[in-house]
């Protein structure tokens, strides 16, 4: 019984690090925490594009993105400025329905979407390192205000 409890405690335990890994950040990406609707709506209005972090609690490159990639000051800083960030769990009612009109082919997938058209702009699937991810943001955020 007592190594039951163990084990469920430290799966609750794991599973809520893995969760405010996205959320608590101190430096890095900072996703904003709303519905899909509203996060189109919020882009729209700052004339930004979405980064989008489709990911799952049970995959293993999610969270290194999410441990090494993510928290990285200078990413976060840069993505913070120039977009509206979004990270959805693909197994909840919303992440399925966005999975199926991004074509979600496995996971992570990075995207980067306009709001205005819902198309998607520049697109990574699996881990992937800061200095592309940023490199890629840079570009993008060029041809945005251009």
């Amino acid at each position: 019984m007592k190594k039951n409890l163990l084990f469920a405690t430290i799966g609750l335990l794991f599973s809520l690090s893995t969760y405010a890994q996205h959320v608590n950040s101190a430096t890095g990406i900072k996703f904003t925490e709303t519905s899909w609707k509203e996060i189109v709506k919020k882009a729209k209005a700052e004339k930004k594009l979405i980064f989008m972090d489709a990911y799952t609690t049970w995959c293993g490159p999610c969270k290194m993105l999410q441990s090494r990639v993510f928290p990285d000051k200078a990413l976060g800083a840069f993505f913070n400025e120039n977009f509206i960030n979004a990270a959805i769990d693909m197994e909840t009612d919303e992440g399925v329905r966005l999975s199926s009109i991004y074509e979600v082919q496995g996971y992570p997938s990075l995207f980067f979407i306009d709001p205005n058209t819902g198309k998607v702009v520049k697109m990574f699937l699996g881990y992937t390192e800061i200095e592309p991810l940023l490199s890629a943001g840079k570009k993008l955020a060029i041809k945005k205000k251009v």
